[in-house]
């Protein structure tokens, strides 16, 4: 049975096991920024077809195996049957990442893995494959670790972020798994209504569409597993149409979203449309400061502006305040789930989070508070 390791957005690595191992997994194990796991085939075609929260399904074609110098990896690689795994058509690309290594030149072992695959194939083939840089059909990760190295087939092409609808974007866009496990951690499902007052290009809005929809995440894309040799089409194709056959009808949806930009709701209408699910979330341009709720209790999400999408500091300063006033007045009943990089939100809100959740969105430390507001129980100016 192959063995698997899916990355995902660092503090999603619980959420992610209780998905793999709700598809059906084996020997599901979390460590840091990832989830290791076990499965036949059509399992991994459907952790890249269903998973919301996984960056990649990477296969492990060579466990942790020791070496001492550039040589001795060079030869573990030439030893693997890469000739049996991917035609010498398809174009390669190697992703070299490293912890404690002793190696000098990561840029040279990345090329002397490189040259092993290659060579394989001369020594077989008589011919080579092409390195692209740019939307190769075959990504090889290595990861070092001290003195030892694993090797990785990535199953995914594209990082499964990359639903393949959302192509209008803003400055600094949500990562769509980290958006989805956001949602997650608010324990928002479908029917509960959801608000987005800072929506961006919509990536909340559209996860949470999808979601109440059934659409699987990865039903409009492609992945590097349809190039490989031992690819079970027929699997696939009955797995890809009993998704297609779950998907609910299109129809008007709790969920809504605003901004204060006319270009950010001009990028979120185009990307629902892309998406086909245009009249699932009602859109409105209106200032945070300004909105109300649309039904008597939902979660209100919203990932603040910090740094990259927002002027200085002090602007950031006297947003905080006043956003904490809004939902304070006005969202009693709701439970507002604030994601950000600026920490110090908890003093400047003058509100208590019941909890404090960290997470990063890429190479960003982030937290995601939770404020719960209750009803009537705050007292009028």
């Amino acid at each position: 049975m192959p063995d698997f390791f899916a990355p995902c957005p660092r503090g999603l690595e619980k959420l992610l096991a209780g998905e793999l191992d709700s598809f059906g997994a084996a020997d599901v194990r979390t460590t840091d920024g990832g989830v290791a796991f076990s499965g036949d085939w059509p399992l991994c075609y459907r952790a890249n077809l269903q998973s919301r929260l996984a960056s990649r399904i990477l296969w492990r074609v060579k466990d942790a195996t020791p070496f001492r110098n550039e040589q001795d990896v060079y030869k573990t690689v030439y030893d693997l049957p890469w000739t049996r795994w991917f035609d010498v058509n398809d174009t390669i690309l190697v992703k070299v990442t490293a912890i404690k290594c002793p190696l000098k030149s990561l840029e040279f072992i990345t090329l002397k893995i490189k040259d092993a695959v290659c060579d394989k194939f001369r020594a077989e083939k008589d011919a080579r494959p092409s390195v692209a840089k740019l939307d190769p059909d075959m990504r090889i990760h290595a990861f070092f670790e001290g003195e030892k190295f694993t090797l990785y087939l990535d199953t995914s092409g594209d990082a499964l972020y990359k639903r393949g609808v959302r192509i209008h974007t803003n400055i600094a866009p949500l990562r769509e798994n980290l958006a989805a496990g956001i949602l997650m951690m608010a324990g928002w499902k479908p029917g509960i209504p959801l608000l987005d007052p800072m929506c961006g290009s919509g990536t909340f809005l559209i996860e949470a569409a999808q979601m109440s929809l059934n659409i699987q995440p990865g039903i409009a894309r492609d992945f590097a597993f349809q190039k490989f040799k031992y690819f079970e089409s027929s699997k696939w194709n009955e797995l890809r149409e009993a998704a297609i056959a779950a998907q609910l009808p299109v129809s008007e949806l709790p969920i809504y979203g605003s901004d204060l930009y006319g270009d950010a709701l001009k990028a979120a209408h185009q990307n629902l449309e892309e998406a086909g699910i245009r009249e699932t979330v009602d859109l409105k341009q209106c200032n945070v400061l300004e909105s109300s709720p649309p039904e008597k209790e939902g979660i209100l999400v919203a990932n603040l502006p910090y740094g990259e999408r927002m002027g200085d500091e002090d602007e950031l300063a006297e947003l905080y305040p006043k956003l904490g006033d809004v939902l304070k007045q006005r969202f009693g009943g709701w439970n507002a789930y604030l994601f950000t990089a600026d920490l110090r939100i908890a003093k400047m809100m003058r509100l208590t989070p019941s909890k404090r959740t960290p997470l990063y969105n890429g190479a960003i430390e982030c937290r995601l508070f939770e404020y719960k507001i209750v009803a009537g129980s705050n007292r009028p100016k």
